[in-house]
């Protein structure tokens, strides 16, 4: 049994159960290992939990950051960063929920370095707000709020995106991304 087998069956318990309602007894059963043995592997639930959120960050950071590297118009990078992030939470289903939902759950002394990471991931979105305002593309008198608007509507997704929906991720975000650019009025 591996480390990494266990932090599977965790972010897939964490993602079904919720953290709290989770036991170590319950991860152990999933990789059938005697709890005891789980122990040799991984100190504590706690520890679980961070790196399962360090993990997912780390995850999207690289994925959005990749994407956005490149030369194009604001517009365009911010669509393309909306599809990215859209399509790996919707392909890391487990590790997305436990992300979005769990973080709450980490001890005070955890919390704050994890809301570091995750406060530089909310700077990426700011960042790309901020580069078509530059451009005299967006008229936006706050980025930091824009960004956590943005954010807030994409995260959500995971609570109600289906595999077997009508719409794909990336279609998904391409409806987000129009609404988001042209708004709802015509013009």
């Amino acid at each position: 049994m591996s480390k990494e087998q266990i932090l599977v069956a965790a972010a897939q318990i964490f993602s079904q159960k919720g953290y709290h309602a989770t036991s170590m007894q319950d991860i152990a059963d999933a990789v059938e290992l005697k709890k005891a043995s789980l122990y040799h592997h991984i100190a504590k639930k706690q520890d679980i939990l961070l790196i399962l959120l360090d993990r997912a960050l780390d995850l999207v950071i690289q994925q959005v950051s990749e994407a956005i590297a490149g030369e194009e118009p604001a517009p365009e990078k911010l669509s393309l960063a909306m599809r990215i992030y859209v399509d790996t939470l919707a392909s890391h289903g487990d590790l997305s929920s436990v992300l979005l939902l769990e973080y709450r759950s980490l001890e005070p002394e955890q919390y704050g370095s994890h809301i570091k990471r995750r406060d530089r991931f909310e700077g990426i979105w700011r960042d790309l707000i901020q580069e078509g305002i530059d451009a005299g593309l967006y008229d936006c008198p706050d980025p930091a709020l824009s960004a956590r608007t943005l954010l807030g509507l994409l995260n959500w997704t995971i609570m109600w995106y289906s595999p077997q929906g009508s719409l794909s991720p990336i279609e998904i975000a391409d409806q987000y991304a129009d609404l988001l650019l042209h708004g709802l009025l015509i013009r």
